[in-house]
């Protein structure tokens, strides 16, 4: 073929599909999973691009600014640094000279609708007397828990979330393993089996919900987020999760890579079987042999595969998946109350009347119920500059519904209905708040479908069920074409920043280092 194809003023030719330099990767997404395979490639070689259609890297991870205040508008907290450590490593650099990391001491406060509350620490002794103040008679059985919790930490994540899955071998070997562990059983009947006391049992279960997983359903090996909070602690980085991706971007570049912000990929384009670029929205194509999908998995086989077709991952297969839950989110700045509601910390987890029904509704039944349960994060205590001097900066977030239901939530009617529910429930925690705001910004499920191009508005992919996890999961090498890669939320091991940035590293173990590529000869000038 030697057709030439014109865009605009631009002229691209498809000859450059059949032989691109064979040192040459594209990343489909700048997310922390996209940022850290682009840190992975170009520590092994390649040559990478890096594409997003949002104005600042860091996909979910990302953040705007309005008014003076800086709004993370995904993750907040960092629960295991190591991940980040090692893939600055391997790039040879060191990330805490980097990046600013703060401890936080408590990690978070839970409260209950009867004024109760537990505070999590990374300090066991401390956590002991949170729980005795709680239910003295759950002391012994919490103890446990933190052993059961190492156990599948140990077997969960070290033995399976940061090595490749893709071959269900792999997989049915560790059944035994599972089963020992009870992995059929949920998270939230797993604290049940350890403590009675209600308040503990949601205080030891609610983690996966931070990926996208209903707690009465996801197995019990996401107990190992325990460990993992009492061996690692909780942080947050200062500037945000933003400055990790900004940090990112930069050992990218000086590596010889390319982030390209306003370029959103339309196609991965495939021929004999095998990756040979992305074309662009505009147009443009880039040629590459080695292509890293970090969109989101739903998206990358349904849309960006769509003239391809798909052994595995086909429509039928992805619409029979479980998606993870949507969420509501309100970003909003208070004037002249830095030093207000002095009780209010960092992260703060406030508990609506009902667990159990409130997951039933969102992830069973698909309703926006009129209760809610919201996690408020006031980044402004530990980092000032996320406000103007003398102001906060909050959000808070909402578990809801996705998109996918009969009959979906019509967020562009209810978006004002469930802020102002949302406010009411705020109140009985930062008392007076709506005095004082100033910027403001909200985040639907719908927001999701259309910034991030999530499935259904989902929150974090598709929900980490067992049997949509590990070898059951998208894989991150793709079965679909050769030299196709897959990084992120939707594929192994998960979502949260140690699954999306562990993606990576999985990854990395099966990407072959670079071809060396000669160079071009100089030519001679003419005498």
């Amino acid at each position: 073929m030697d057709l030439v194809v014109s865009v605009g003023r631009r002229r691209y030719c498809p000859l450059m599909l059949t032989h691109p330099s064979p040192d040459s990767a594209v990343v489909v997404g700048a997310g922390l999973g996209g940022l850290a395979a682009a840190m992975r490639l170009g520590a092994k070689g390649y040559r990478v691009t890096v594409l997003d259609r949002l104005d600042r890297p860091g996909g979910r991870g990302s953040s705007i600014t309005k008014d003076g205040h800086r709004f993370d508008l995904g993750p907040t907290i960092v629960t295991m640094p190591e991940v980040f450590a090692d893939l600055w490593a391997a790039c040879g650099r060191d990330f805490h000279s980097e990046v600013d990391l703060r401890p936080m001491d408590p990690f978070y406060e839970i409260r209950w609708p009867d004024g109760s509350k537990f505070r999590a620490y990374q300090d066991t002794e401390r956590m002991l007397e949170e729980v005795r103040r709680l239910s003295p008679g759950d002391v012994n059985g919490y103890l446990k828990f933190l052993k059961s919790a190492e156990a599948r930490y140990r077997v969960g994540f070290e033995g399976l979330g940061r090595k490749p899955m893709h071959r269900l071998w792999d997989t049915l070997k560790v059944i035994p393993t599972f089963a020992l562990l009870r992995a059929d059983r949920s998270i939230l009947g797993h604290a049940s089996a350890y403590v009675r006391d209600p308040r503990l049992r949601m205080a030891l279960s609610f983690h996966p919900l931070f990926i996208g997983g209903d707690p009465m359903h996801v197995t019990s090996m996401y107990a190992l987020v325990s460990h993992l909070e009492k061996e690692y602690g909780v942080h947050y980085a200062i500037g945000g999760v933003q400055a990790i991706a900004d940090a990112m971007v930069r050992v990218t570049e000086d590596q010889g890579g390319i982030v390209r912000l306003g370029a959103e990929a339309d196609e991965i384009l495939i021929e004999n079987g095998a990756a040979k670029g992305v074309r662009l929205t505009d147009g443009e194509v880039l040629a590459a042999p080695t292509v890293v999908s970090n969109a989101d998995a739903g998206h990358t086989y349904s849309r960006l595969l769509r003239n391809h077709r798909k052994t595995r991952w086909t429509d039928a297969k992805l619409n029979a998946r479980r998606w993870s839950m949507g969420l509501f989110v309100w970003y909003f700045g208070t004037r002249g109350t830095a030093g207000k509601w002095p009780d209010v910390g960092h992260h703060t987890i406030l508990n609506g009347p009902r667990y159990e029904g409130l997951l039933k509704e969102i992830f069973i039944k698909g309703r926006l119920a009129d209760d809610m349960s919201l996690y408020l994060h006031r980044p402004s205590v530990t980092d000032p500059g996320v406000a103007p001097e003398g102001d906060d900066t909050f959000y808070a977030l909402s578990p809801v519904p996705h998109l996918g239901w009969d009959d979906p939530v019509d967020w562009f009617e209810m978006r004002e209905t469930y802020r102002q529910k949302v406010a009411k429930v705020l109140e009985e925690t930062i008392p007076g708040f709506e005095a004082h705001l100033s910027a403001s910004h909200i985040l639907t499920p719908e927001d999701f479908r259309d910034r991030y191009l999530s499935p259904l508005g989902c929150g974090f992919s598709i929900e980490p069920r067992i049997l949509q996890s590990a070898w059951f999961r998208p894989h991150n090498v793709s079965e679909e074409a050769k030299g196709l890669w897959l990084a992120g939320a939707g594929t192994h091991p998960g979502a949260g920043l140690p699954g999306v940035v562990s993606s990576a590293e999985v990854l990395a173990k099966m990407v072959p280092d670079a071809p060396r590529v000669a160079p071009e000869p100089q030519r001679m000038a003419a005498e």
